[in-house]
């Protein structure tokens, strides 16, 4: 996915892992590993939903190369663009079982 967040700012994401459970209460559990081009620091963000409509998420660091800025900018960037949670959402939840 490729994003450009203000003018001549150009980011792209690579997913790197991806995985999603739904257990037997119906709790779903997703994470996906990523990278952002520019960004030292590689991101595990984890997903959860009760029911699969309503989603909670929580950033951590992946990585040895951890940069704070780094994390509070891509927690930012998640926060203020649905296209990007949807996208990191998507790849976990391609991932479920049947």
């Amino acid at each position: 996915m490729t994003e450009q967040n203000s003018p001549g700012e150009v980011k792209e994401v690579h997913i790197q892992q991806a995985q999603m459970t739904r257990d037997e209460n119906g709790v779903y559990l997703g994470q996906v590993v990523f990278g952002v081009n520019g960004h030292q620091s590689v991101y595990e963000i984890t997903f959860h939903s009760k029911r699969g409509k309503e989603w909670d998420y929580s950033l951590h660091f992946a990585g040895e190369s951890r940069v704070e800025e780094e994390m509070l900018e891509m927690d930012s960037w998640i926060e203020e663009n649905d296209d990007l949670f949807d996208h990191l959402l998507d790849a976990a939840w391609s991932k479920l079982p049947e």
